[in-house]
């Protein structure tokens, strides 16, 4: 799957009009589109045929002449005939939409997964998911409907009008007056169906916004017993869609009326004047019924002016939203010169490295690290200490390019970042937050993500490692065990020890840990941390922290304040210094001595 969305077609200018944007999607597999639409337009070819023989049939009963097998067996075969080219045809292209759809729910699918955060920040998940759904719901319907009528129905009113110019030229000449009314019509209302759909396809993209936020912080909103003002909010949107789509429902509506009031006056001017060449003999009864037949398939096309109109502009509101997303260039991604390192070390350096996070609008930001160096050699655990705000997390995401660092001043075994592989960093370079998400699937599955053939043993040590196994086992279905949607089943120090343990199973040459000890109790972490020091001998491993019992086990500690190098040194030399870190320590040691007080005092009481 990954290969095909890799290689879907893309578009030769992002300033050609969304329409004409889809012709790539079509063009994919055009030898059944036009496959298709051959063999409706034959069996519409079929179909004109079939009023010359109702003609002969009516003009022989007329002139008592009962001789009707000719044509009642022509019919009869043109009929089957005609059933057979549309079903077929009509299934082709729907497949064609239904593929076309496919193709660029892939290839939106693909983008997003490269998109930054800055493109998160813009657009919310809820909006996202009703341009992936929604929207190429509305293309498929403009590929696999829309096209159909319109070239299927043009040629009908095409063959129409030279069969009845060929029946009656005079009846047929009255008819071409009215032709531009009906552009006028469509193209007056066209306009208003296309910025009307535009606003429902806005609407439906908030009220999904809604519902996903509400759902995500459904437990916020019940701690603050928020329920009905919630769900006055979402009915006021809902509300308001709802009104959004009433006014598209009437707009489409009246184009349809108007083209039925003015095709219904087009056949009531027709059957005036051509029952009165009837009965001044002028031309048979045959001859006019044949041409009522070719005169509905003219107007045809009219009648279904509603539905194509409609299609095709919600068709192309819904493309445009969609091109929107794709024209969208991800914020980080490989330069043309990058080349692979043969192998990882796992050696970072930071040259006089400053980062100021950009806004989501793109104007201004807020700086996050300033003028930080250090050297951190392979195999080195390193902490990183400071407090709230300091820069922690954004270096970590630096050094694995979740954020994308200035040229020249983030090195990895000698090599600017920016001029390794994408894919080579983030496989080499493992990071686990400190707001772990699990999947909706098992715990095995979970802890396994990078590589879900892995060994069930290598999920055990990696279980073990995190001081997981324990807990795993107690669980009736041990790795089977179903986490439910962002792990809700487990607690917040469950969750953080199967994040570290997906971690751990890579054995990547880098190892990031961003904080995640933080829910998980004391003695949990001594243990875990006294396992690290094992497993990750001769790897690098940089973990970020808020507790000094944490950071005493690294090889050496950074301390930040303010985003730049406060300090640097082992614990004891940091304590000797008497510093930032020492006041920490201090701190901590104290906030420590009086929980423990307060938990005897308790326990005494008890």
């Amino acid at each position: 799957m990954e290969s095909r969305a890799r290689t879907l077609p893309t578009d030769s200018t992002s300033r050609a009009s969304p329409l004409w944007r889809l012709v790539p999607l079509v063009q994919r597999h055009k030898w059944r589109f036009w496959g298709g639409m051959s063999l409706i337009n034959a069996g519409r070819l079929l179909e004109a045929f079939m009023p010359l023989y109702l003609k002969m049939g009516i003009d022989r009963i007329a002139a008592g002449d009962m001789r009707l097998a000719l044509p009642a067996l022509a019919i009869l075969g043109l009929m089957v005939f005609r059933y057979w080219a549309f079903n077929l045809g009509r299934r082709y292209v729907r497949e064609v939409g239904v593929d076309a759809a496919f193709d660029l729910r892939q290839r939106l699918y693909w983008h997003l997964e490269l998109q930054g955060p800055r493109f998160f920040a813009r657009y919310t998940t809820g909006d996202l998911m009703a341009r992936a759904i929604n929207d190429i719901m509305l293309i498929r319907q403009l590929i696999g409907m829309g096209t159909r009528l319109l070239f299927v129905l043009g040629f009908s009113g095409i063959i129409a009008f030279i069969f009845m110019f060929h029946q009656s030229p005079s009846l047929t000449l009255l008819l071409l007056p009215a032709l531009p009314v009906f552009a006028v019509i469509g193209w007056v209302l066209a306009k208003k169906i296309f910025m009307q759909s535009t606003q429902v396809q806005e609407g439906f993209s908030s009220l999904s916004a809604q519902v996903q936020e509400n759902l995500n912080g459904i437990r916020t909103i019940q701690t603050h017993a928020q329920e009905d003002r919630e769900v006055a909010r979402f009915e006021a949107a809902s509300d308001q869609y709802a009104g959004s789509y009433y006014k598209l429902m009437f707009l489409n509506s009246g184009l349809t009326s108007a083209m039925l009031v003015a095709t219904g006056f087009t056949t009531l001017i027709v059957v005036g004047y051509g029952g009165m060449q009837v009965v001044e003999g002028a031309i048979t009864l045959g001859t006019f019924t044949a041409f009522i037949f070719y005169l509905n398939m003219m107007l045809a096309p009219i009648k279904e002016g509603g539905v194509m109109v409609t299609l095709f502009q919600r068709g192309g509101s819904a493309a445009a939203r969609i091109f929107e997303i794709l024209d969208h260039e991800p914020e980080i991604g490989d330069a043309p010169d990058a080349a692979p390192l043969d192998e990882i070390g796992g050696s970072i350096t930071l040259n006089h490295l400053s980062y100021v996070h950009p806004a989501s609008s793109g104007e201004g930001g807020w700086p996050a690290l300033n003028d930080v160096s250090l050297e951190i050699g392979k195999g080195e655990m390193i902490a990183l200490l400071g407090r709230v705000g300091s820069g922690k997390s954004t270096l970590l995401r630096l050094i694995v390019r979740l954020l994308d660092p200035p040229p020249g001043t983030v090195y990895l075994d000698g090599r600017d970042i920016r001029m390794l592989p994408l894919a080579q960093v983030r496989s080499e370079v493992a990071l686990v937050p400190q707001d772990p998400f699990l999947f909706a699937t098992h715990i095995a599955q979970n802890i396994s993500y990078d590589n879900p053939d892995r060994a069930t043993d290598e999920v055990w040590r990696a279980a073990e490692s995190a001081d997981l196994e324990a807990t795993i086992r107690r669980f009736p279905d041990r790795l089977e065990t179903m986490v439910g949607e962002r792990g809700v089943t487990l607690s917040g120090g469950q969750k953080q020890r199967a994040s570290l343990a997906r971690g751990l199973i890579r054995e990547t040459p880098v190892l990031l840990l961003d904080d995640c000890f933080s829910s998980v109790d004391t003695e949990t972490e001594e243990f875990i941390l006294s396992r690290l020091k094992t497993l990750r001998q001769g790897r690098t491993t940089v973990m970020v922290s808020h507790r000094v019992s944490t950071a005493r086990h690294a090889d050496r500690i950074v301390v930040l304040d303010e985003g730049r190098v406060a300090e640097i040194g082992t614990h004891k030399e940091l304590i000797a210094k008497g510093g930032l870190y020492a006041t920490l320590e201090r701190q901590q040691g104290r906030r420590e001595e009086l929980a423990q007080t307060l938990a005897e005092n308790a326990g005494g009481e008890a």
